[in-house]
């Protein structure tokens, strides 16, 4: 098997139940090296715990999920993978410049008792440059705005030069210049080579790059292929692909991961 065609993210018949409630019902998905891949489903779905299942962030009830061919459960490779979660802001209770914020993505690689090297300098800088905020390294964080404050969160996941980036939503409910921008950033990652599992509502600007669609409806996968053609109002071509479906969360949240 080559290495491009191997097998990065995989769930195995999984079943998630939360509060007595089944969220995933026997899913099973296979993410390969190289892929660009949109887990596309409506509120509710269930897309997002699937992403998180597979992360080991939420228990299964029953199946697997493994990543990189182990499973999640011993799993210790974690700078291999780079997730930007769901509706969280950069800015934090304690003030933080982007820069620094950016640099918490380096700890998976160089632990958190280490010094700062030229490679981590490089690797921050870098990731900035790849989301058009090096020119903000500087600044405050909670002086950019929602979209602004979302890529840093991106480039703070490619810091750690992942293999993997699995982002959850990323665009939902920012504007339509930080949508391009977020494109023009997934576009040189798959000119990288980076496998991306992108969860979304609506693809929007990035739906011309994405190479598979994986479509949750009630905790079950109901389409494994080509990106579905949007229907009825969502094909109209004046439709705005913006959708806050949720508060943002308070102020501060932020996770060193």
């Amino acid at each position: 098997m080559s290495e491009r065609s191997m097998p990065v993210l995989e769930l195995d018949r999984a079943e998630v139940v939360l509060g007595g409630t089944p969220v995933l019902r026997g899913v099973s998905v296979t993410i390969r090296a190289g892929e660009v891949v949109a887990i596309l489903g409506a509120n509710g779905s269930g897309k997002s715990t699937l992403v998180r299942a597979a992360l080991g962030l939420i228990p299964l009830t029953r199946g697997e999920a493994r990543l990189f061919g182990r499973p999640v459960r011993s799993f210790t490779e974690w700078a291999r993978v780079g997730y930007v979660p769901q509706r969280l802001t950069a800015a934090s209770g304690v003030p933080a410049t982007v820069a620094e914020v950016v640099s918490a993505g380096r700890l998976a690689r160089r632990g958190f008792l280490r010094p700062r090297t030229a490679a981590d300098r490089a690797a921050v800088t870098s990731a900035l440059e790849t989301v058009g905020l090096a020119a903000r390294a500087a600044d405050p964080v909670s002086t950019l705005s929602g979209g602004q404050q979302q890529r840093v969160l991106i480039a703070r996941a490619l810091a750690g030069e992942p293999e993997l980036l699995v982002l959850d939503e990323p665009t939902a409910g920012v504007d339509a210049a930080s949508q391009d921008a977020f494109a023009t950033t997934l576009r040189e990652l798959i000119g990288r080579g980076v496998t991306i599992a992108l969860v979304a509502h609506e693809l929007g600007a990035v739906e011309p790059l994405v190479g598979r669609a994986v479509v949750v409806g009630a905790g079950r996968i109901v389409h494994d292929g080509a990106v579905p053609r949007p229907a009825g109002h969502h094909a109209d071509p004046d439709h705005e692909h913006l959708h806050p479906h949720a508060p943002a969360a308070p102020p501060g949240v932020w996770t060193a991961q």
